[in-house]
């Protein structure tokens, strides 16, 4: 008597974050333009974000607030804050959330990173997730050498309530205060041979940038 043939497991669910990247800065110090769109070793700054960021992903959205023409052209959602008048990222982490909880009801978790940190790691997703579990926290925020990065970090959807109140009701501007109240592990990158999350602010560090980029087309380094 033949075996029966046993009925094909369910596909497994994907446990990736949905990723946001927080463009919704003024870029006052780049000396007009969207620093995002400047160019690094021919390609916009965003692009390289993407690159890196885009398979740690279930899915990428874009959190800016004017000027979307541009960032329409990457194909990915925008999502504007949900609070007026420029109220800082964690006003783009919370309209990250709050879209999640109602597109992606089974995604637990936001992953963050700035748009200006062309050389982001490509474990940041997966060393912030193993800080959190190692540590037992809801949250977690990347740190190279002895400085934190809180754009850099994992956000957990359920938050969404806490966030809202804390910027409405109490006018928190600050990621590490709301980080620190809720437990925050850090996952920590060197700053050797370079600093992985190194930003692009003004002209000179994207000046800066393109060295850096051109020495690492030649000789390439894990971001340890």
């Amino acid at each position: 008597m033949e075996k029966p043939i046993p009925a094909p497991l369910p596909a497994s669910k994907s446990h990736k974050p949905i990723g946001v990247l927080l463009g919704g800065g003024l870029s006052r110090r780049m000396g007009g333009g969207i620093k995002a769109f400047k160019p690094l070793g021919g390609r916009p700054i965003l692009e390289h974000v993407i690159e890196r960021f885009k398979p740690q992903c279930a899915q990428l959205v874009l959190n800016v607030n004017e000027k979307t023409e541009g960032f329409a052209d990457t194909g990915l959602p925008l999502i504007p804050d949900s609070l007026p008048d420029h109220a800082g990222p964690l006003a783009g982490i919370l309209a990250a959330l709050e879209w999640v909880a109602v597109h992606h009801p089974d995604c637990d978790t936001v992953a963050s990173v700035a748009t200006d940190s062309p050389f982001l790691p490509d474990d940041l997703v997966l060393r912030l997730e193993e800080a959190r579990n190692v540590a037992q926290t809801p949250l977690a925020c990347a740190q190279s050498g002895d400085q934190r990065h809180p754009p850099f970090g994992l956000w957990p959807v359920a938050l969404r309530h806490a966030l809202r109140e804390a910027l409405v009701s109490e006018n928190l501007r600050k990621m590490e205060v709301f980080m620190a109240r809720h437990g925050c592990a850090t996952a920590v990158w060197n700053t050797e041979p370079f600093d992985p999350f190194f930003n692009v602010n003004r002209p000179e560090d994207l000046i800066a940038a393109e060295t850096l980029l051109a020495r690492l087309t030649l000789h390439p380094h894990p971001a340890a």
